[in-house]
């Protein structure tokens, strides 16, 4: 069992956890880094709202997350890999069009 002091956001408390120490210092730096991204937002202005807006950017990314290894279970490619293969084959039409006026 170990514990975590967190003093974030104007707040300052303690968790116990039967994670590592380790492992929470890394959630709890994961979860800094993207806190001080939402601070930089000149619209949001108090911590509630920087707590708030960091909680569902990370929902986001679990939930991508989740989208894309169902996707991989059912056989299919993630929705990322597949946008990202339409622009790839899009500039490679377009690369062989000019190669082909060359020719």
């Amino acid at each position: 069992m170990s514990k975590l002091k967190i003093n974030m956001l104007g707040t300052n408390f303690t968790i116990q956890s039967i994670e590592s120490e380790e492992y929470l210092e890394k959630l709890l730096g994961y979860y800094k880094q993207i806190t001080d991204d939402v601070s930089k937002i000149d619209s949001i202005k108090s911590p509630l709202q920087v707590a708030i807006l960091s909680g569902i950017m990370l929902c986001d990314e679990v939930y991508k997350e989740k989208e894309n290894k169902v996707a991989l279970e059912n056989g299919q490619l993630p929705l990322e890999y597949t946008e990202n293969n339409a622009e790839i084959e899009k500039r490679t039409l377009s690369m062989i069009e000019k190669i082909n006026k060359v020719l």
